[in-house]
């Protein structure tokens, strides 16, 4: 049976590590299932379009989706988005709507409550 390798993206390796070390340092679950998310093969990691965003999200809220944020759909109330990775078509539409996009390590850098932080995908 082949051994699980994980990601070979340098960028993508060296945020799990923070991720990690943010959970260990904070004992928090968020940071930690953040990790183990985002250490999955790419075809199983998620990919959200903006209409699934804008469904399940209220006016101001923060969103993160450990995988690819997709350009697909419209949102009609202001979000901040956070994503590993986004298609060129979802920051044209985010930034139109005025919605923050960031990513993970600026997020982790922000050091927001993980109880006002919402998973999608």
């Amino acid at each position: 049976m082949p051994t699980r390798t994980g990601p070979t993206n340098p960028h993508l390796r060296s945020l799990v590590a923070e991720l990690k070390k943010k959970a260990i340092e904070d004992s928090s679950a968020f940071w930690k299932r953040l990790a183990s998310d985002l250490e999955r093969p790419t075809r199983n990691r998620r990919a959200v379009n903006l209409s699934r965003i804008n469904r399940f999200t209220k006016d101001n809220e923060t969103v993160v989706v450990p995988g690819k944020v997709l350009g697909s759909g419209v949102l009609d109330h202001k979000v901040t988005v956070v994503a590993f990775a986004f298609s060129e078509g979802a920051v044209e539409k985010l930034k139109k709507q005025n919605c923050a996009v960031l990513s993970i390590s600026d997020l982790m850098q922000k050091n927001p409550k993980p109880s006002e932080i919402r998973i999608i995908g």
